[in-house]
């Protein structure tokens, strides 16, 4: 019985701190785009850019 006396503020305080961690990952914009990194999955960016060609600075001799 003196355990609860413990275990019930430890478990109110654990609800809060998960209730803000949860809010300040909300302001914080972790859940604004859901489906983005699904689809950024699928965007095939490992091809190699083609080479621009070199402009050789004039020569001032």
């Amino acid at each position: 019985m003196e355990s609860l006396y413990l275990l019930i503020p430890f478990s109110v305080a654990l609800v809060f701190v998960i209730a803000l961690i949860f809010w300040r990952s909300l302001k914080g914009g972790q859940f604004d785009d859901l489906e983005g990194p699904g689809f950024r999955i699928l965007m095939d960016d490992d091809l190699p850019h083609p080479k621009e060609p070199e402009t050789q600075p004039p020569e001032n001799g």
